[in-house]
């Protein structure tokens, strides 16, 4: 997996924080589940392209990706929940309170 093509890939076609979907996609082809599970290589043309399957709701990379690795933990097992975007509970709230 090329990590700077997937970024710019991302940006162009989806918008949103496309870094974190890139290191989530890395670490997701480095545990192997993938290959094992699907019997091919994680690479940007399928991660592109299964985040083009999403459905209309998913208006960024990050919930495109979201939805994708849940749908790999339906079929495949709750291993690929790790792989999740998340947001740490406190983004977004003001420090002072």
């Amino acid at each position: 997996m090329q990590p700077g093509r997937l970024e710019l890939e991302l940006e162009r076609e989806f918008g949103g924080e496309a870094k974190v979907v890139v290191r989530q996609a890395v670490d997701l082809r480095d545990s192997g589940y993938y290959r094992e599970d699907v019997g091919a290589t994680l690479d940007v043309d399928v991660v592109v392209e299964n985040l083009r399957d999403a459905p209309d709701e998913c208006t960024n990379a990050v919930e495109r990706w979201n939805w994708w690795v849940g749908a790999l933990a339906i079929a495949y097992g709750d291993h690929y929940a790790q792989f999740t975007v998340r947001r740490p509970p406190d983004v977004g709230k003001d420090p002072y309170r």
